[in-house]
């Protein structure tokens, strides 16, 4: 299933695609139908619906003849533009990325022999078709990073690798847009990720159970249709078992908690000399299964 946040009629709504994924079925029917008051946010339904009403959502779905919305219609926000806590970023995930990055002058000359874990504010995240503020009063450096994002569904200390899967909730796209002299200039990377606009997410969640775990998924990023990333999370350094247990020991998750998984070589950085964008400039960043996540720099 793929869960989204839109606005239609004034009026922001959450809803799953119909099986064409052509059009949205507003979920107020399948709450009305379960007796389940209306939930009005996904981080609110993953908080709330556990295993059985997902079950039921599908056959509810798999069956449904009432009205839904194009496509079209509809203006598709980020799923969570509100994250329950700051997200948690990995950095280094891709052995291509490490090694364009640590191969720069003044990097570090390793590969992480354990995972890389920094954070990144959103309040809010943006969603597919809004625009990237460019800050150039801030940053002459703004940068690009698909990542695919594991979106937490229930609370966890102490997982095992075989059980991470059951804390899943679902998947979706981030772009970790970063100010690179930002980073540079406080040599660590909170401030340089989290100005306002710089997380961009979506389109959609699509639940666990439309994916084979663990997850083997194509990833890229486009800018002005010239693909600048292209890898497959089979790649990852540290693969998704190995990252939420390692977060997980000693340091509770919380269901609608969000972790990006890192980001392939090809970022703007990483070119001799850097690519980085500019106003007007179109980054796509796409992920097999999930769908494109499609911004403008302002």
């Amino acid at each position: 299933m793929y869960f989204l946040n839109y606005d239609y009629d004034c009026k922001q709504r959450i809803g799953v695609l119909n099986n064409s994924k052509n059009a949205v079925i507003p979920l107020k029917e399948f709450f009305l139908k379960e007796g389940i008051k209306e939930l009005n946010s996904i981080n609110v339904l993953i908080q709330t619906m556990n295993e059985e009403n997902i079950n039921k959502l599908e056959d509810f779905v798999d069956g449904y003849e009432g009205k839904t919305l194009p496509l079209d219609e509809v203006k598709i926000l980020a799923p969570i533009p509100f994250p329950i806590r700051d997200i948690i970023c990995l950095g280094l995930n891709y052995l291509d990325h490490a090694n364009e990055i640590t191969n720069m002058p003044g990097a570090e000359k390793n590969i992480p022999k354990f995972p890389v874990y920094f954070n990144k504010r959103a309040m809010p995240a943006i969603g597919n078709g809004d625009l990237i503020d460019s800050h150039p009063t801030l940053t002459n450096e703004l940068d690009y990073e698909v990542e695919l994002a594991v979106v937490i569904g229930k609370d966890g200390e102490n997982i095992k690798k075989e059980e991470v899967e059951d804390f899943i909730f679902g998947y979706t796209i981030v772009n970790d847009i970063s100010a690179r002299d930002i980073q540079r200039n406080h040599t660590q990377w909170f401030k340089g990720k989290s100005l306002t606009t710089h997380c961009s997410m979506g389109p959609y969640i699509v639940h666990k159970n439309s994916m084979r775990f663990p997850v083997e998924l194509n990833i890229e990023t486009k800018v002005n249709g010239e693909i600048r990333q292209k890898s497959n999370t089979r790649n990852f350094i540290f693969d998704i078992p190995t990252i939420i247990s390692d977060l997980s020991k000693g340091m509770p998750l919380l269901a609608g908690d969000i972790i990006i998984t890192g980001t392939p070589a090809g970022v703007g950085l990483g070119f001799n000399p850097p690519r980085f964008l500019e106003s007007g400039d179109i980054v796509e960043c796409s992920i097999e299964k999930i769908g494109t996540l499609t911004n403008k720099v302002k």
